[in-house]
């Protein structure tokens, strides 16, 4: 089949079209021939888990006598359809549930292959990927019409057919004090203790606690200079942090230190940086250098809403989000940066990202009654902004609720404070590699958020 084809069947079918009739008249074969996918690389009604609810396609590339039609496993593509009538328009009740509905059936166990998800009614479409447990935006919501319907289903297919391998995090809140860095430096360290290739960037020039925590200064180039001079190669801008064990196996993850030239020392060295380095210019030297050669990249952000917390959420495909239970500041900061400030930055990327995820309490031990005291806090910050920005909260605070809306579950994930972790700072050497209780804390962290 040809775009053409596509294009046909799309013009025949009905403007109600329920769902069966655009599965049977548009989505097989004209759409999956699009995407590149043959009869027998797609199977409709893959079960997702046993006795689970069905998707209504998946779809990978056979290899050899692996075919897909008839092995049924790892599939590479989920696609839910829905009936013309629906109303896949972002934000509408239905996008989100059926959002909601896809990104369950991707972190479901026959899924754990998959890399990207589809939604579409042959009207309005969106691709998310998946990185481990992750599910973010591909694409924005896009509406098609006769003249965008080609373009669109080819930049699905170009993404779907070059999947990036890093997942870029900024870790970040807009109040200080609540343990970014040490949390950038100790999940570096658990995934490469879990075999996973490291990147931390340290962008928060006027601190420079990652830097100096890891005792790694800039080298001869610069990231400043990387970002300023494209003829430079920012590989020589990397240091790296290793380790050996006691049988002589090396660990450790690469640095991008911060530099003199990035450090804020007046009003007009901030203007001048950003006069001279745009905003998306860290996410174009991660694009164009970074992101196919590692599986994480963290990137450490500065407790404002300026140009580096700026350039750092740019860059990222998801937003990672520690904050203190007993602080109002940290909480009440992270809702105004999750529903007023990173929005601006998602309608400038015009792709649908970065995706905040959910917010955790970090470091501190809690009570009963100092959690029922935040909870309150949470719960008129949610009704707060659903009345003032029509913005909906739960999702970020509450997830379990989000997911199962008819229950009232409150769990926040909670990463608890260790003597081991704080005084990690002065050894120079990320908690992780020091302790076992500091390991096993950052690996449920890791396994909350990013593993499967």
């Amino acid at each position: 089949m040809t775009e053409s084809s596509l294009l046909q069947a799309w013009r025949d079918l009905p403007i109600d079209a329920p769902e069966a009739v655009v599965s049977a008249n548009f989505a097989a074969p004209q759409l999956f021939d699009a995407l590149g996918f043959n009869q027998r690389e797609r199977v409709p009604g893959f079960q997702t888990r046993v006795g689970g609810k069905p998707v209504d396609f998946a779809a990978r590339h056979n290899t050899h006598d692996d075919i897909f039609l008839e092995n049924k496993s790892n599939p590479y593509l989920l696609v839910e359809l829905k009936s013309r009538d629906v109303n896949l328009a972002a934000p509408s009740a239905q996008y989100l549930s059926t959002v909601r509905q896809l990104h369950g059936y991707l972190i479901e166990t026959n899924c754990h292959s998959a890399q990207w998800g589809l939604i579409t009614n042959s009207n309005h479409w969106q691709l998310f990927r998946k990185h481990g447990k992750v599910v973010f935006p591909a694409t924005e919501c896009l509406a098609t019409n006769e003249e965008n319907l080609e373009a669109t289903v080819k930049l699905i297919r170009e993404k779907i057919d070059n999947p990036s391998k890093a997942l870029v995090v900024a870790v970040y809140n807009h109040k200080g004090g609540v343990g970014k860095t040490t949390t950038t430096i100790n999940l570096a360290a658990i995934l490469n203790l879990l075999g996973k290739k490291v990147l931390v960037i340290d962008f928060d020039p006027d601190q420079r606690d990652l830097t100096q925590s890891l005792q790694r200064p800039a080298k001869e180039v610069t990231l400043y200079k990387c970002l300023d001079d494209r003829r430079l190669d920012p590989i020589q801008a990397v240091q790296t942090f290793a380790l050996k064990n006691k049988q002589g196996q090396e660990f450790g993850f690469d640095i991008l230190p911060t530099d003199d030239e990035l450090a804020m020392s007046d009003g007009g060295r901030y203007l001048g940086v950003q006069q001279q380095v745009k905003k998306s210019r860290l996410a174009e030297l991660i694009d164009e250098v970074f992101r196919d050669k590692y599986d994480y990249i963290l990137i450490d952000s500065p407790p404002n809403w300026q140009y580096f917390s700026q350039s750092a959420i740019y860059a990222s495909d998801v937003v990672l989000m520690p904050m203190k239970h007993n602080s109002i500041h940290s909480i009440e900061n992270a809702a105004q940066a999750i529903a007023k400030l990173i929005p601006k930055i998602q309608q400038e990327r015009q792709d649908g990202s970065p995706r905040v995820l959910p917010v955790f309490f970090n470091g501190e031990k809690i009570t009963d009654p100092q959690r029922e005291a935040a909870e309150k806090l949470i719960d008129g910050l949610i009704v707060k902004y659903r009345k003032s920005d029509k913005f909906d909260l739960t999702t970020y605070f509450y997830p379990r609720r989000y997911w199962k809306p008819a229950s009232n579950d409150r769990h926040i994930f909670t990463l608890p404070n260790f003597a081991a972790i704080a005084s990690a700072g002065f050894s120079h050497i990320p908690a992780v590699y020091q302790n076992k209780t500091a390991r096993e804390y950052y690996h449920a962290l890791a396994k909350e958020y990013f593993l499967q």
